[in-house]
């Protein structure tokens, strides 16, 4: 797979790892960035041998958020048209639409956090499923310190993560969170020592999810999704609905008989 901010290779074990190296240091993620993540998710979900996907950022960083060096010459591009509200709704919408494609991935994404992540590069990990972090992540929603409200998905996925409080806090100060306070808010699952022993971390639970069906993680992630802000009776009902659905298959009594037998 052929990218050029992203550095993509399948691993054994159904697992991929995808690095974000993002248009300028600091793994900063610039125009390309944006029509290069849903291509990126697109061949990875065409790929049947691949299951779960580790994302990390290159070097000592995880990524610095938005390329400035690229948006503010693109933004002052903008400004001199008539249409500017509606040229920014549109590429506002097809950035989220980006970052977007991870969640809505069949695959389970684990995002490796070491060093900085920043803005946009919180955006991108809030997106995904899984987020591990190593002593020296740290975590920042800094939009509001230039002037901008964060509009990328983090303020609409981290209250379901971290709760509406925390939320507001990061938003509203624009402050960084390291890896101890991003674990007690449960934004990350585990803190490891160092970058290596993140790394082992991050490929030992993405080895495990891929040992699982494809179709029970595939499921898991739509069930959770959907049923997410609904009431319990309807968030129920929904998952009775998709196992009615898709449950039934010619390897259920296999799996049925393997996990029987490993019990006695």
């Amino acid at each position: 797979m052929d990218f050029r901010t992203f550095s993509v290779r399948r691993l054994d074990a159904g697992v991929a790892e995808v690095v974000l190296d993002g248009t300028g240091d600091g793994n900063v993620m610039g125009g390309l960035v944006w029509t290069e993540l849903p291509a990126v998710v697109a061949a990875l979900d065409a790929d049947a041998d691949v299951r779960a996907v580790v994302l990390r950022g290159a070097g000592e960083c995880f990524s610095g958020g938005l390329d400035l060096r690229w948006y503010l010459p693109h933004y002052r591009r903008l400004a001199r048209r008539d249409d500017l509200p509606a040229r920014l709704l549109a590429e506002a919408t097809a950035m989220q639409d980006a970052l977007g494609a991870v969640n809505r991935s069949r695959l389970a994404w684990i995002a490796a956090v070491h060093g900085p992540c920043v803005g946009a590069g919180l955006d991108l990990a809030s997106a995904c499923d899984i987020r591990l972090a190593s002593a020296s992540a740290s975590f920042s929603l800094r939009e509001v310190r230039l002037g901008i409200v964060a509009d990328l998905g983090a303020l609409q996925r981290l209250p379901h993560v971290i709760g509406t409080a925390a939320t507001r806090e990061l938003a509203l100060t624009g402050r960084d969170a390291g890896a101890d306070e991003a674990l007690a808010l449960r934004l990350v699952t585990r803190v490891a020592p160092d970058a290596d022993a993140l790394w082992e971390n991050a490929f030992a639970t993405a080895r495990q999810i891929a040992g699982n069906p494809p179709a029970a993680v595939a499921g898991v992630k739509a069930v959770l999704d959907r049923t997410r802000d609904l009431p319990v009776a309807d968030g129920l009902r929904h998952v009775a609905l998709w196992n009615a659905a898709f449950l039934p298959s010619p390897e259920l009594p296999d799996l049925l008989a393997a996990a029987l037998k490993s019990s006695r």
